[in-house]
């Protein structure tokens, strides 16, 4: 049964039916909901405030795009509102559930050396925690292209613009992605510089 189908059941109705939309859609927007918000609690109120809003405004939902597109803007605004009302910064994992196991985007070789595990756990909490310092727009569209790997076409359907403005907005995100890892980066490489150093003066 396609979503078109629930949908017209519902509106003639069926209450009963969207249960199935729920139980269809909710793990993609918990995910979506997970990796913009950062905490798992946030992520579940978010993907139960998006069904309830889609709930409520599904009789008047035209088909001017697939309920799926609908949905997704729905819940991406509401996790946008929701990172602006936050007074402190959240850490966005680059992690999904799938088939209730907890997996991780870019994973390292299966058998790296002891270097390279060091090394992969760096760059991982660096690209973490500048993902988490973005501001949500940039973050929300990072995330639609880069993780969910969404066409410019969806992203452009999804946020209602042009996919020249999903390019740009995507490049300037991009930018602003890549200074925040060298700059992240940088301290790091400081730190433990100086650390390195305290321990050679604490060895003579």
């Amino acid at each position: 049964m396609t979503d078109t189908d629930i949908i017209e059941k519902v509106k003639n109705g069926d209450d009963q039916a969207f249960e199935e939309l729920v139980v269809r859609y909710q793990n993609k927007i918990y995910n979506l909901a997970l990796r913009m918000t950062g905490n798992a609690d946030d992520a579940f109120d978010m993907t139960q405030e998006a069904f309830v809003r889609a709930w409520r405004g599904l009789e008047t939902f035209q088909f001017e795009s697939s309920f799926s597109t609908w949905l997704y803007r729905l819940a991406s605004n509401l996790c946008i509102d929701f990172l602006r009302s936050q007074k402190r910064r959240r850490t966005v994992p680059l992690v999904f559930e799938e088939d209730g196991e907890e997996k991780q985007y870019d994973l390292p070789d299966p058998h790296p050396e002891p270097e390279a595990v060091v090394l992969a756990a760096e760059e991982q909490r660096v690209l973490e925690q500048a993902l988490n310092e973005l501001e949500p727009e940039y973050r929300q569209i990072i995330t639609m292209r880069v993780i969910d790997d969404l066409s410019y076409t969806q992203i452009a359907q999804i946020l209602g613009v042009k996919e020249g403005t999903v390019k740009s907005r995507l490049f300037r995100a991009r930018e602003r992605l890549r200074k925040k890892v060298l700059q992240i980066g940088n301290k790091s490489i400081h730190k433990s510089s100086t650390k390195t150093g305290r321990r050679m003066r604490n060895d003579l």
